[in-house]
């Protein structure tokens, strides 16, 4: 580690301000609430950021070679001054004070000029940092490499998105065949001036000659729906107009196309025919649910029969119909128990479904199209205490089921009556993820991915079992070099709660190394191995990272989800407060060597982690995150996180919300860590009103010496937004504020 770093704490004065008293899901499906839950689904988001953090551990390395990068003092001035404006809510006989509603307009000219204040002080504070060329460079190295999902066949065509290394956006590919040359068929770059339109594949016509694509601009939810002819590479007349647009499914042939909008508008599914207005298009299912229920749609493979699950809120039960499409039945309801979990598929002449439906690591069952309704259901793999079922599709006539065994995802293979064929498996802590296949083709795909392993893509033969690499990252780092351990820690409240550890083999356990910390904890999601080129050259360098898997996620069921939402949301801060501890006494760090990083509800993490133990952390980094838990539901798509939360609403939810809510648990005249929020206009699912809030009330309220910045983006936001070349600023930017703090610890 670099010593270079060292006496770059805060040299200026720190300002004080007015004094306060303390304020108080199969792949349809998934697509469909990847945009949706405040940020349950940011993995990718979350990697893209972790990339940063071994960015700027092995620039240290590159820092140390240079005589020139001596130590030095950022003069940092003040913050930007923020007026307060009294402002305040009585909720249940309690006076709530808002001393920066005012923050909330985003668009009033007296928050723009804030917004621009803000940026000019955080821009003048990384200016004064060393080592940005080198750290630039080697982020460039890093993060600069081709990058490929996986693909997608139909009628004898792969398609698929590709950024190679010279790309600052993604580009959809296809091949004639296997073996076929890669051929672009749409690509972004130039869509825009700043390169800031996205383009992602939604669907595929079954003979492979129609793709449905969506745009996007900036970091927004929202898209744009077009069509395009692969043999001619031209756009077809058809265009969806920019929504929050979920399940997308052409018909085989093409002629049409069902899809759902939801979001601020009543949640529906619509029937488009190719070659017709849009806003002639028929709702055909949604009438009477509400702006909290999102449908998916997911027709069979042959557009005969529809499946329909409706999903009510971020937590809460669904719905499941069943249509025949041929003869234009009527929607038969599969389950409406208004408490169980059910989502499946078509797979073949039957119908596909995981459930938690008396089974809280749930279970696998099939049932028949003419008779779908449970009492018909046949169980094809039971409930387990040893493992948590994912999910289950159908490819080459079998069925896939995905599963976490010890929070590591794995896959099984069955055969139609329930026999088991084959388990797919590595012989190294890591992840598979995302089998998939056509019911009729003798092929599917998959991703291998660990903390030191580079993700790689595998075609594999559903009857032999064989596989063979279709992709693989290539990363400039020695990974053998790196060590992945499981450990178990004890919780606040006795509960033994898994956590992933990375580093350097032979790391040396004095209490001095710099150590990342990230976690979630909520909306059922898992936190599982995955790779990363900065978080392996963070560990390389000598530095720890660390990934517990909190209560809230789905890492044991149902029941440990359970244990982290609504009213026990705090366990989920009593766990991530845990591991910090559990790291410090073990000998791998200390507190000022200790940092904490978390998106959208991981935000609501360390931002509460910050407020509940401010001695615990050296450095603190909160993006896109919901901090405001008293007011949050009232904004955007957050009402959809009220099964999750709570509301304010509600007298005994209103307790614990502001309890823990980050925004009203700020205390004046705190002593608190160095602290990066991040934000952008271009958030259109987390408001983010919430950073603003919250990075000028800390701002205001912390005595001590360290930063308190906002880091604000013009287009950014949940969905991303930046090219390639403005992630690798803004990773310089996050990460050489990380060791200006870490390695200028005592």
């Amino acid at each position: 580690m670099s010593s270079h770093y060292r006496g770059l704490r805060y040299g200026g004065p720190t300002r004080r301000g007015i004094v306060r008293q303390p304020l108080v899901t199969p792949r349809a499906a998934r697509e469909s609430v990847r945009a949706t839950f405040g940020g349950v689904f940011l993995l990718g988001f979350t990697v893209l950021l972790i990339v940063l953090v071994a960015l700027a551990v092995g620039a240290c390395q590159v820092v140390e070679e240079r005589a020139e990068f001596a130590s030095a003092t950022v003069e940092f001035g003040t913050p930007p001054p923020t007026e307060v404006v009294e402002a305040a809510d009585t909720l249940h006989g309690e006076i709530v004070p808002d001393p920066y509603r005012w923050l909330e307009d985003q668009e009033s000219s007296e928050t723009r000029a804030w917004i621009d204040a803000q940026n000019q002080y955080t821009d003048g504070i990384f200016a004064q940092l060393p080592g940005r060329a080198e750290l630039t460079d080697l982020a460039t190295k890093l993060i600069k490499i081709d990058r490929m999902g996986s693909p997608t066949e139909k009628g004898g065509r792969y398609f698929f998105s590709m950024t190679r290394a010279d790309d600052e956006l993604p580009i959809l590919y296809y091949r004639d065949g296997y073996a076929g040359e890669d051929q672009v068929l749409i690509d972004p770059h130039g869509m825009s001036d700043d390169n800031t339109t996205r383009v992602g594949l939604r669907d595929i016509s079954e003979d492979g000659n129609t793709v449905v694509y969506w745009v996007r601009e900036g970091g927004v939810d929202e898209t744009e729906i077009r069509f395009i002819d692969v043999e001619t590479r031209a756009d077809l007349s058809n265009v969806l107009p920019t929504a929050r647009y979920g399940s997308v499914s052409l018909l085989p042939d093409a002629s049409g196309m069902y899809y759902v909008k939801y979001g601020n508008v009543e949640p529906r599914v619509y029937y488009h025919q190719m070659g017709t207005d849009p806003s002639e298009d028929v709702a055909i299912f949604g009438e009477g649910y509400t702006r909290r229920d999102i449908p998916v749609v997911s027709p069979s493979d042959d557009g005969k029969w529809m499946l329909v699950t409706v999903i009510h809120g971020s937590s809460g039960p669904t719905e499941v119909f069943l249509k025949d499409l041929a003869n234009d039945g009527p929607f038969v309801e599969v389950i409406r128990d208004g408490a169980s979990r059910t989502f499946g598929e078509i797979a073949g002449d039957r119908l596909l479904l995981t459930t938690d439906l008396d089974a809280p690591n749930k279970r696998v069952v099939v049932a028949e199209l003419a008779n779908p309704s449970v009492e018909n259901w046949t169980e094809l793999v039971p409930e387990s205490e040893d493992v948590v079922i994912q999910g289950a599709g159908g490819a080459g006539g079998h069925y896939f089921v995905s599963y976490l065994k010890d929070v590591q995802p794995r896959a099984a293979q069955y055969d139609t009556d329930g026999n088991l064929v084959r388990e797919i498996e590595f012989d190294v802590i890591g992840s598979i993820r995302g089998v998939g296949g056509e019911w009729d083709k003798n092929e599917a795909f998959f991703i291998f991915t660990s903390f030191h392993v580079p993700t790689t893509i595998y075609r594999y033969d559903i009857e032999t079992g064989d596989m063979d690499v279709w992709f693989q990252q290539d990363v400039p780092i020695d990974t053998e070099t790196i060590d992945v351990k499981q450990v178990r820690y004890t919780s606040k409240d006795g509960t033994e709660v898994p956590m992933f550890i990375v580093h350097k083999k032979g790391l040396e356990l004095d209490g001095e190394n710099p150590t990342y910390l990230t976690g979630y904890g909520g909306f059922n999601s898992s936190r599982t191995p995955g790779f990363s080129a900065s978080a392996a050259a963070w560990v390389d360098m000598g530095g720890v990272y660390a990934v517990p898997n909190l209560r809230g996620g789905g890492e044991f069921g149902e029941t440990w989800h359970q244990a982290g939402m609504l009213g026990n949301k705090q366990n989920v801060f009593d766990d991530f407060i845990s591991a910090a501890e559990y790291l410090i006494a073990e000998g791998y760090t200390k507190p000022p060597k200790l940092a904490i990083r978390g998106g959208s509800n991981g935000g609501l993490l360390v931002g509460a982690a910050m407020t509940q133990r401010p001695d615990l952390f050296g450095a603190v980094v909160c993006t896109y995150p919901l901090l405001d838990m008293v007011r949050y539901h009232q904004f955007m798509v957050a009402r959809f996180w009220v099964p999750e939360y709570g509301s304010s609403d509600d007298p005994e939810q209103f307790q614990y919300l502001k309890a823990y809510s980050p925004y009203h648990n700020v205390v004046d005249g705190a002593d608190y860590p160095a602290t990066l929020f991040i934000t952008g206009d271009g958030d259109t699912r987390v408001a983010p009103l919430h950073a603003r809030k919250m990075a000028a009330l800390v701002q205001d309220a912390n005595a001590g010496d360290n930063p308190i910045l906002l880091r604000y983006h013009v287009k950014a936001g949940h969905s991303g937004g930046q090219p390639v070349s403005e992630q690798i600023e803004q990773m310089v930017d996050t990460f050489s504020f990380l060791m200006w703090q870490l390695e200028g610890a005592d």
